[in-house]
Order: structure tokens, then sequence, then C-alpha cells
């Protein structure tokens, strides 16, 4: 995972209404918009666009069946972040010495 991928991640995570979107669809199969806007009793349009940008970030995926979409969490995505993350922590590996 790319820094520009990292960043993208963190900026979705980092607004308080999409955390609480994310862990909602993450603790379910899956979740419609309309599930999610009488949770958060915040607009459709409002939801929409919070999706979007978990989606762009690669946190979920919505299909649409008829009128309603279906969004669930890509547990992988999250996977390779935290790992992407350690890796950051860590630091630059340091040449060794002999």
């Amino acid at each position: 995972m790319d820094h520009s991928e990292i960043e993208k991640i963190s900026k979705a995570l980092a607004d308080e209404t999409r955390l609480r979107i994310f862990e909602a669809i993450s603790a379910s199969e899956h979740m419609t918009c309309g599930e999610i806007v009488s949770m958060r009793g915040v607009t459709p349009a409002t939801v929409s666009h919070h999706l979007k940008i978990l989606s762009e970030a690669g946190l979920i995926v919505c299909r649409r069946e008829g009128q309603f979409v279906f969004s669930r969490a890509v547990p992988e995505t999250v996977a390779a972040y935290s790992q992407a993350l350690a890796k950051l922590a860590r630091g630059p590996k340091k040449a060794r010495r002999r």
C-alpha cells in the first residue's frame, strides 16, 4: 500500500460520521442506505456522500439490487492499512554495518 492510499483511508476515517457509518457497516453483513440514514439521523444525500468517500478509499463496496444499494466492509483493506501503518511506525530500515 502506497502513501496516497494510506492518506485516502486516513482521511476517510478521520470524519466522525464516516467512522460511525463504517463501524456500523463492519458490524453487519451489509447495510442499505436507508438503514444508515435511520441509524445516524442524517439525510440520504449526506449518507450517499459519505458512502462514496468510503468506497473510493476501498473500505466498503456497494452493490445495487433494484432500488436498494447494499454496502459491505472490505476487511482486506483494513488489514493492509493496519500493516502499512505498522510499517510506517517502525521507521525506515537502517543499513547494517559489518
